[in-house]
């Protein structure tokens, strides 16, 4: 649920953190997309790291992600 400008690196980031990060883009206009903008209280996208449960762990909404701050975060909770 990113900008096209950040899905190649979100697509990217289970190549940084082999085994410990998974990265998924999901269509915010799809019914799952759409379910999980509202689930998330994004508005229209944003970036989420779940746990493994699934659970949404880290959020950054709408035109606010920053991709560094995505890697930051997995390094954190990656340790």
């Amino acid at each position: 649920m990113v900008c096209a400008k950040v899905q190649p690196t979100v697509s990217g980031l289970d190549k940084e953190f082999p085994g410990k990060a998974k990265g998924l883009n999901v269509d915010c206009t799809s019914k799952e997309g759409v379910a999980a903008v509202a689930e998330l209280g994004f508005k229209s996208h944003g970036i989420v790291i779940r746990d493994a449960a699934g659970k949404a762990v880290w959020k950054q909404p709408d035109h606010t992600v920053n991709i560094e701050d995505v890697r930051k975060s997995l390094k954190e909770l990656t340790k």
